[in-house]
């Protein structure tokens, strides 16, 4: 078991992507067959405006997620979807039960969970699943440390984040940070 300083993912232990023009032809082709589905014409003029639309698209895309800050596989996100469901119900289920219930014992504060992940995509993306975690919502960030308020302080919550965190390490792929 780790201690609760250490982070369930170090920070250069998640590979980066293979090339930023790799990730370009990517998302240009993805653009553009997005572009092909919603216009459904192979006419010359649709062509063209489709291809201006995919160079801006790809180029504001660029901008606001750069190529080394992180990818999804989509196969292990996909098997990430039903624990992800799961968690959501079992969430609900718990806070129904606890407001409904006003004689179980609730121990609320906050708890620190360091990461392996740094700030970007994939600790955004760890904040945002969490909070649909039984009893936890993310609520700070204190020096690259994540702060959750908790309903329960007797569970064992950091340990429940960071199995959380090496399921999400699965389906991302982390690049440098990009505060």
């Amino acid at each position: 078991m780790r201690k609760q300083s250490e982070p369930a993912v170090a920070n250069d232990a998640v590979p980066l992507l293979d090339s930023p023009r790799r990730t370009v032809l990517l998302r240009g082709a993805a653009f553009f067959v997005f572009w092909l589905v919603l216009m459904q014409s192979l006419k010359v003029p649709d062509l063209a405006m489709g291809a201006c639309a995919t160079l801006v698209a790809t180029w504001v895309s660029l901008r606001l997620l750069p190529p080394a800050a992180g990818c999804l596989h989509f196969g292990s996100l996909l098997l990430l979807l039903p624990h992800f469901l799961w968690q959501s119900v079992r969430a609900g289920m718990d806070v129904a039960r606890r407001a409904l219930s006003p004689r179980l014992p609730l121990q609320p504060g906050l708890v620190s969970c360091p990461l392996g992940f740094g700030p970007g995509l994939a600790r955004n993306t760890f904040a945002t699943i969490t909070s649909l975690l039984p009893g936890t919502v993310p609520c700070d960030e204190v020096d690259g440390v994540l702060v959750y308020h908790c309903l329960d302080m007797a569970q064992p919550v950091v340990e429940q984040l960071w199995e959380e965190e090496l399921r999400l390490a699965r389906a991302l792929v982390a690049g440098r940070s990009h505060g």
